[in-house]
């Protein structure tokens, strides 16, 4: 049977596949042996790929509401519909009447990466919300501090390191977030087999933590002040040694003074661990040949969010390892700008602009996702409409299930004039649609990673084409939100070519003038005259290819289907560092602000008998985007809530019972699982479940709902610097449910 090459777009690992066609339709996948990133690894998600593709839920045609009922339209009617009413709303009540919501599965996509960027300038709102307040901010916001960049996410260098410490992250069941990397476990194995330490930092016995050396299981929210004490032991101990870095880095000795009370035996009794473990830690660390720092979600999602992504670069800074082969360094996507000269860049800022209703700071132009219910439902101090949101496009998001209090945002959704969503299914969130347009199955797209390269452990560069072509009735993804933007923008009717044909033009305009980039000076109409590729998307990937730090094309791309193995990440801090000093600022003043929140947290031990909820992932899980699929949903993948025994036994709660969990938000039932997994005074229910709601079309997901573990927050705690909900290590009460009423 025929074959073609498919990136994976699953998750962030990117793994090469072969799709097995028959006709139109995918019979199978593997993995691709001659990829150049990742040799033939495959986890379930990419083996599942030909059931994805095919769900039978998927939306084949746009649906329209009316009289209070979506119903099939033709592409026609739904643009149409979207110019007709989406315009008078901005006219009358101003840009920011629009919000737009951008889902995780946008960086999964060529479409995703391209256009909403210009979808926000066509529309000017500044009301975005979007997946990152639910994740990664903290990381972007402690790189943009640090390092001017908020994009200049350092990753460990997995395959030269000889001693990783991960926190707050699973790997082995994620594969890998921001740190781009194909058979993280065939990573991690090597690491060991070439005489290597790997310690793990997590609540739970993941995994991951299996195969450590050394876990950790501190209390679950604590990540920033086990951070903050292994940089005291640094110094303490005169450990630290910054090497070349030395005279590239500001605020050394204030970080020091900083870290002073953050002693081992003073954050011992709150992070519930051994002061001597911890200066073990810190020793082996500063002693490695060569050591890397990575945290993800379980120290993202905290209360402290942005202070502990500070100090894992700290210790990277301070061990000498960052910016080093076998410590933690700064990839370079092919598309990428070509590296500017170095010196002082324009540096980075917080809070340019404040949300209406809680003041909450700006963040890399997102307010936080979890303030989106208060912004449509909150009636303006001025009237009882003004600046509220009255429209909102969504883009393969599904907010109500991700989103802390769903219950109320649920209801906001409900009292909008306009809403338009960009997503295969009829889901959670979209079931609430005015308009909803469908993108094609994933086999139907090409596809180029133009987020995930940027956090790769290794330089590389891959482009597929779409395996079988659009189906009678289907539109091509990018076409899709090209004619989006033209619908909102005023512009309906308009080519959607002409959309990429504006980029291209923007793009060159700069490029032209910058005596740094490879187009410098060139004729704009004659160098896009030279542009290839088969769509207007397409051209604009050639374009940036042209103008990268590798002046690739597209063409050499589709000429190696399997890829181009660009080398092993390479120091490069001078192409990156874009903060106004022109040197790695490691004490910045929005930090230095935030500590005193953190040296209050010294004194908050735990009651006895608290229990703090953590999430999970599952290798078959990403967030509630793939439930739908029946080869993922089932087995172990399952939605229960995580007990240890002593916990158990103390409350009462017996394996495979239903127990009621209450938090500030809510309260849910969910059914009981023993296992020492997870230590002693903490739960743990994982992130995405809760497809119980009527008016969905997702039959796979809906018989085996779980609950909505976002239900029992109700949106007001957040780390203060990035707007991030706190997701993780809030405080809950457990009770078999015999005992209690449901709500």
């Amino acid at each position: 049977m025929p074959t073609a090459p498919r990136i994976c777009p699953l998750c962030e690992a990117t793994c090469g596949l072969v799709l097995t066609l028959d006709g139109d339709r995918v019979t199978g996948a593997r993995g691709d042996r001659d990829d150049v990133f990742s040799k033939g690894f495959l986890c379930p998600k990419g083996a599942a790929f030909p059931q994805i593709d095919a769900d039978p839920d998927r939306l084949r045609t746009p649906l329209v509401r009316e009289d209070g009922r979506l119903r099939e339209a033709s592409w026609e009617e739904a643009f149409d519909t979207i110019a007709a009413r989406i315009r008078p709303l901005i006219e009358e009540y101003g840009p920011d009447t629009l919000g737009i919501v951008l889902g995780n599965p946008n960086v999964h996509t060529m479409a995703g990466a391209l256009y909403p960027p210009l979808l926000l300038r066509a529309t000017g709102t500044g009301n975005l919300f979007t997946a990152s307040t639910l994740d990664q901010m903290p990381k972007h916001v402690s790189s943009g501090l640090l390092f001017g960049d908020p994009f200049a996410v350092p990753v460990p260098d997995l395959d030269r390191t000889d001693h990783l410490l991960v926190l707050g992250a699973n790997p082995l069941d994620s594969n890998g977030s921001l740190c781009t990397a194909p058979d993280f476990p065939g990573r991690l194995a090597a690491l060991r087999r070439r005489g290597g330490t790997l310690t793990v930092v997590d609540p739970r016995r993941t995994r991951t933590a299996r195969l450590a050396d050394r876990h950790l299981a501190p209390r679950p929210g604590t990540d920033a002040l086990l951070l903050a004490a292994l940089v005291h032991t640094v110094f303490a101990e005169d450990l630290a040694d910054p090497g070349p870095l030395a005279d590239r880095t500001e605020g050394v000795d204030q970080v020091r003074d900083a870290v002073r009370d953050f002693t081992p035996e003073a954050v011992a009794p709150v992070c519930e661990l051994d002061p001597g473990t911890i200066r073990a830690v810190a020793r082996e660390l500063a002693a490695a040949p060569t050591a890397a720092v990575y945290g993800r979600m379980g120290s993202s999602t905290v209360s402290h969010g942005t202070l502990a992504n500070w100090l894992v670069d700290v210790l990277n800074v301070l061990t000498g390892n960052l910016d080093r082969p076998g410590g933690a360094l700064f990839p370079r996507s092919a598309t990428a700008p070509a590296p500017r000269p170095a010196g002082p860049g324009r540096g980075f800022l917080l809070g340019r602009r404040h949300s209406r209703v809680s003041g909450h700071p700006e963040v890399k132009g997102e307010f936080p996702l979890a303030a989106l219910a208060e912004e449509i439902d909150t009636p303006g101090a001025d009237g009882p409409e003004e600046g509220r949101i009255r429209a909102l496009i969504t883009i393969a998001a599904n907010p109500v299930l991700s989103a802390p209090d769903g219950l109320r945002l649920d209801a906001a959704l409900a009292g909008l004039d306009l809403m338009v969503c960009v997503d295969p299914y009829l889901n959670e969130t979209t079931r609430h649609a005015d308009v909803l347009l469908p993108p094609p199955p994933p086999s139907r797209s090409a596809h180029f990673d133009f987020a995930f390269n940027g956090f790769a452990v290794r330089d590389q560069v891959r482009f597929t084409p779409a395996a079988v072509p659009l189906a009678p009735g289907e539109r091509d993804e990018c076409e899709i939100h090209a004619r989006l933007i033209l619908a909102a923008s005023g512009m309906h009717g308009a080519p959607p070519s002409s959309v990429d044909a504006h980029a291209v033009d923007a793009l060159l305009a700069r490029a032209v003038t910058q005596p740094h980039s490879p187009a410098y000076g060139a004729d704009p109409k004659e160098y896009a005259a030279g542009l290839t590729g088969d769509s207007g998307a397409e051209r604009r990937l050639d374009l940036m290819l042209r103008l990268g730090p590798y002046g690739l094309t597209l063409d050499e791309l589709k000429a190696h289907p399997h890829g181009i193995d660009l080398g092993p990440l390479k120091p490069r801090l001078d192409e990156v560092l874009r903060t106004r000093s022109g040197r790695i600022e490691l004490f910045p003043d929005p930090i230095a602000a935030d500590l005193p929140r953190l040296r209050a947290a010294l004194t908050a031990v735990p009651e006895p008998g608290t229990l703090l909820l953590v999430g999970r992932r599952h290798l078959r899980s990403n967030n509630s985007w793939l439930h739908n699929a029946p080869a993922l949903n089932g087995g172990s993948n399952r939605c229960t809530l995580q007990v240890h025994p002593e916990d158990a036994a103390r409350l009462g709660l017996a394996d495979g019972a239903p127990a009621r969990i209450a938090g500030a938000g809510g309260a849910l039932t969910a059914e009981v699982e023993i296992t020492d997994a997870v230590r002693a005074g903490v739960v743990s229910l994982p992130h995405g479940w809760g497809h119980d709601r009527p008016g969905t079309r997702l039959s796979v997901a809906a018989a085996r709902p779980g609950v909505n573990v976002n239900q029992l927050l109700d949106g007001t705690l957040l780390d203060p610097l990035s707007g991030t909900a706190v997701l993780n290590g809030f405080p809950v009460e457990v009770t078999p449910l015999e005992s209690t009423p449901l709500l």
